[in-house]
């Protein structure tokens, strides 16, 4: 007798979609075995504290659920239940926060330090991302970590186009500063060793 959880964990994810969608509950469940930490991963990295994250990922697992019929098979599905967090979880941010996400973060925003001294070539992503400011966080992780578009993202958000843009190429930036690595003092050794 073939084993049906072996059969299940080997199918593919659109296999398994169709299952659900036929009301197969062990299907998606395996669907929720394999990307359950991947959408709580993004959803950390939004901002979110482990207990929020879990909260959401399974609000998100429940309406991708409720929603399984509507799933084309067009992307992957690990994308199509991060869109349905990233949506979830924005809606709680702005509704906890009541943050202005058109508001201009202020000119002298020193959260983000890179020339100070003693600095670890390597820093964590979510360090990094810990560091960009709340809107900036949510605006990157929604069309990086989501894989929305900026369109998608404005619109889930309901903010102007433009806005969120700025806040994306802001944010990127503030990324590529903070984890580029410490150039200078490999240079410089390097350079003394051929010179």
């Amino acid at each position: 007798m073939p084993d049906i959880g072996a059969a299940r964990a080997s199918a593919h994810d659109l296999e398994l979609v169709a299952q659900a969608a036929a009301g197969g509950r062990p299907a998606f469940g395996e669907l929720v075995r394999r990307h359950g930490s991947a959408v709580r991963g993004l959803l950390r990295r939004m901002g979110a504290d482990p207990a929020l994250a879990d909260d959401i990922a399974q609000d998100a697992f429940l309406a991708a659920f409720e929603q399984i019929a509507e799933f084309r098979g067009e992307g992957a599905f690990q994308a199509w239940v991060k869109r349905i967090a990233a949506r979830l979880y924005v809606k709680r941010w702005r509704r906890d926060r009541r943050e202005d996400l058109v508001a201009e973060p202020p000119e002298d925003d020193a959260r983000i330090n890179v020339g100070e001294a003693g600095a670890v070539a390597r820093i964590d992503l979510d360090e990094a991302l810990g560091a960009l400011t709340p809107v900036e966080r949510v605006c990157v992780s929604m069309c990086y970590g989501a894989g929305m578009s900026h369109s998608e993202a404005a619109l889930a958000l309901n903010t102007p186009l433009g806005t969120v843009k700025s806040h994306v190429k802001r944010g990127m930036d503030k990324l590529r500063t903070r984890l580029a690595p410490q150039i200078g003092a490999g240079n410089d050794q390097r350079a003394s060793g051929h010179g």
